[in-house]
C-alpha cells in the first residue's frame, strides 16, 4: 500500500463492501472507524441508499458493532435534499420512495404533493407501486422535473440481486421521453456535498470505496485521494479494465486504521 502524497485529514467512506457486508462488519472497519473518532477527524460514511434515515443507519451499523453517529451518515437522499434546497428553496416534490427520502425533503423545508410539485423524486422502495410510478410519469409529462436519487440498476439481498432506482428511473424514461438527473454517486456533486457538510478540503480528504465505477471515479473527480478496497464488489484483475485508476489499492479498511 502506498502511502498518500498529501496529507489527509478529512475521510469518506463507502458502507457496503467497505464497512459492512450484508449486515455483518467486515473486519477491522469498527477498529477503523474508531480510530477516526478517537483522533477527532472528520468523516463521512456515504451511501447510495436512499430507503433509511441517517438514524436508522447509525442503529444498523451499530448492531454490526460499528459505531457512527447519524451526523456522520450521508445519504444519496440528504444530498439530493441539498441539491434541490440549492435549486429551488423552499419548493414541492412529489417523492416516490421510503422515509429516508421522504424525511430528508421535509426537513430540507419542501411541501410534499402530487398536486403539480417543481420535481418528481425518485428514490430506493422495495414496494414500487404501478400507480405510484403512473403518477410520476404523468405529473413528468406534465412539466414536473425529474430527479433521482442514484442511478444504482440493482441492489444487493441475500436472495440475489434486486431492481433499484435506475432501472425504475429507466421505466419511467421511457414512458415519458424525459431523461432524470441522478444526484448520488458517481456524480461527484455527492461528494462535494458531502465535504461541504464536514467542512472539508477535497486536497485533504480520502475516500475509501469498493467500487471503481461509482465510488473511485467520483473521488477522483471531486478531487480526491482514493483508496480502491478489495472487501466488496471489485477483484483485483478489475482494475485494469478501466481507464482511471485509484490512488491505493488495499486489501480491506483493516490497513487504515494505523494512517489516521
Amino acid at each position: 500500500m502506498s502511502e498518500p502524497h498529501r496529507e489527509i485529514t478529512s475521510w469518506l467512506t463507502d458502507m457496503d463492501g467497505v464497512l459492512v457486508h450484508e449486515g455483518r462488519a467486515i473486519p477491522g472497519a469498527a477498529e477503523f472507524v474508531r480510530a477516526l473518532r478517537d483522533a477527532d477527524r472528520p468523516f463521512l460514511v456515504l451511501t447510495n441508499n436512499s430507503i433509511y434515515t441517517a438514524r436508522d443507519l447509525s442503529a444498523r451499523l451499530a448492531q454490526s458493532g460499528i459505531e457512527v453517529p447519524e451526523e456522520s451518515i450521508w445519504t444519496s437522499a440528504l444530498a439530493t435534499a441539498v441539491f434541490l434546497t440549492d435549486q429551488v428553496p423552499n419548493g414541492s416534490a412529489y417523492a416516490v420512495g421510503e422515509a429516508g427520502l421522504t424525511t430528508a425533503l421535509y426537513e430540507a423545508g419542501y411541501t410534499l404533493t402530487d398536486s403539480d410539485p417543481d420535481y418528481v423524486v425518485l428514490g430506493e422502495t422495495r414496494t414500487y407501486s404501478f400507480e405510484a410510478i403512473t403518477k410520476a410519469v404523468r405529473l413528468i409529462k406534465g412539466g414536473s422535473r425529474f430527479i433521482c436519487t442514484n442511478p444504482d440498476t440493482t441492489g444487493p439481498s441475500p436472495e440475489g440481486p434486486l431492481p433499484a432506482t435506475g432501472a425504475v428511473a429507466a421505466m419511467i424514461t421511457a414512458a415519458t421521453g424525459r431523461e432524470p438527473y441522478f444526484v448520488g454517486k458517481p456524480n461527484p456533486m455527492m461528494f462535494r456535498s458531502a465535504l461541504n457538510r464536514i467542512d472539508a478540503h477535497s486536497e485533504a480528504t480520502a475516500m475509501v470505496g469498493d467500487r471503481m465505477d461509482t465510488d473511485v471515479v467520483a473521488g477522483i473527480e471531486a478531487g480526491l485521494y482514493t483508496y480502491l478496497v478489495l472487501s466488496g464488489s471489485t477483484r483485483l484483475e478489475d482494475v485494469d479494465k478501466f481507464p482511471f485508476r485509484p490512488s491505493s489499492v488495499i486489501d480491506s479498511v483493516a490497513d487504515l486504521a494505523g494512517l489516521v
